[in-house]
């Protein structure tokens, strides 16, 4: 029996030719955690519950009226949300894609 086995000259890769390669570097990860793993969200949300909460708690206890008002109370959710899409684009602005390795 024979065997074939291809001509491998000093140019073949190391791993190639079944060589261990010691120098490789390591794996960068291609994308940023899932959003819904992250303490930006957690705190988002933390954060959006308080502010309904207090909107909905805040009432006329004085004769003043209701200080905190609902579309106010949206104001801050809308501005909340905008600052949190901000900081995960940033987050994945600096993650490396597949095609740019």
């Amino acid at each position: 029996m024979s065997v074939n086995t291809p001509n491998l000259s000093a140019n073949t890769p190391n791993a190639v030719r079944g060589e261990a390669v010691i120098d490789a570097p390591a794996a960068r990860p291609i994308e940023t955690k899932p959003a819904f793993r992250t303490t930006e969200f957690a705190a988002y949300l933390i954060t959006v519950i308080g502010v309904l909460v207090a909107s909905a708690l805040v009432g006329d206890s004085d004769g003043r009226g209701d200080v905190f008002l609902a579309d106010t109370a949206w104001l801050y959710v809308t501005l909340l949300t905008i600052g949190y899409l901000i900081s995960r684009g940033l987050a994945k602005a600096g993650s490396r894609g597949r095609r740019d390795a």
